[in-house]
């Protein structure tokens, strides 16, 4: 069970390295911190952009509760 839960975070990890990378930049780095910017959680973002956007969320959240189960288990 532990060795499909470490391949299964593996993927997971995979899948939110792309999703990040498939995303057009936003901000102009420290620049965009006066909330300007479009960001993860706002309604600026269009097609392609708003559904990568949605899946970074699901995928650091699924990547966030594998990880912990699996401390758990080897703990």
């Amino acid at each position: 069970m532990l060795t499909v839960l470490m391949i299964l975070d593996a993927l997971v990890a995979l899948g939110l390295i792309a999703s990040v990378l498939g995303q057009e930049a936003k901000s102009a780095g420290m620049g965009g911190m006066d909330g300007s910017a479009d960001t993860v959680f706002s309604s600026k973002a269009r097609g392609m952009d708003a559904l990568l956007a949605r899946v970074t969320v699901v995928l650091a959240i699924v990547f966030a509760l594998i990880t912990i189960i699996i401390a758990r288990m080897t703990a």
